[in-house]
């Protein structure tokens, strides 16, 4: 399930286990080299490219899910 591979990247980029499916990629303290490191992760591991301004249109797990599988 891609929100499932999603949580987990953001999981490890931002260091920490509680992200929820609705948690704010700001809110939760995201700056630029975090979102090019999820960026990257987007690519090796789900093997999708999500564009910059997309990151910014869904900042959030749920929204940025969603976004990948309709873009799949």
């Amino acid at each position: 399930m891609i929100a499932d591979g999603v949580r987990a990247i953001w999981c490890r980029e931002f260091q920490r286990d509680d992200i929820a499916p609705d948690d704010d990629f700001f809110a939760l303290g995201g700056q630029s080299l975090i979102m090019t490191k999820i960026q990257g992760a987007y690519i090796e591991e789900l093997g999708v490219e999500v564009p910059m301004d997309q990151m910014f249109l869904n900042p959030t797990v749920a929204s940025i899910s969603a976004y990948i599988e309709s873009h799949r």
